[in-house]
């Protein structure tokens, strides 16, 4: 459990942040606050506790931001999982491990306050990084501190110290950090799809939410 939602028994409503939901071209996803009443009147209307989906997922909400336009071709392609919930809710470890690194990405559009785990599964390292978090999360952390599987290692952040998001938390798994601190690309480009998704594996395959790939 990395919320305090369990996906079998909770009502959770999975988003759409592609093209082919039409309700995207009618918001100004500039403004966080109109972006937030979307996300949560979705949720409101549905009867859902959290929202969640965005794995590999060709997302056109990242026009918002300059952050993901900086070079000739865009960055997209989504490599967590996203699980939308009210500022304040508890983040939960999935796994035992390490704080590897974390740091607080301050810039319209980025993560916001980010954490990054250290795990061991399958005689081989993982890492699990922990975006959009509240800025009272990085306080009192240090490199190499334990976490046991279902510890509290944080909270969900508001806006605007979350990275200027609706409130949220990005959970993406990595079999190699490629150098990163406290940070690591949780967007790409449709020509570097292949290779982030090689190292970036599905985060369902821990979360196990019924319904998603």
């Amino acid at each position: 459990m990395i919320l305090p939602v369990t996906f079998q028994t909770n009502p959770y409503l999975i988003l759409d942040f592609t093209e082919n939901n039409p309700d995207l071209a009618t918001l100004d996803l500039t403004d966080t606050a109109v972006f937030t009443d979307y996300v949560f009147g979705q949720l409101r209307r549905n009867g859902a506790a959290v929202g969640v989906g965005g794995y590999n997922e060709h997302r056109v909400i990242y026009r918002r931001s300059a952050h993901f336009n900086q070079t000739d071709e865009p960055r997209c392609i989504h490599l967590g999982m996203d699980l939308w919930a009210a500022a304040g809710t508890p983040v939960f470890a999935p796994l035992d491990g390490v704080v590897h690194s974390f740091q607080d990405n301050d810039q319209f559009g980025d993560y916001g306050p980010t954490l990054i785990l250290e795990h061991e599964r399958n005689g081989k390292p993982l890492f699990s990084l922990y975006g959009h978090l509240s800025r009272l999360s990085l306080t009192g952390l240090q490199r190499g501190k334990r976490v046991a599987t279902g510890q509290k290692i944080g909270e969900i952040g508001p806006y605007p110290e979350n990275g200027d998001w609706p409130p949220h938390l990005h959970f993406q798994l990595m079999t190699d950090l490629l150098g990163h601190q406290g940070d690591f690309p949780g967007v790409c480009s449709v020509s570097e799809r292949e290779r982030f998704l090689a190292i970036c594996p599905n985060p369902n395959e821990l979360l196990r939410i019924p319904g998603l790939p």
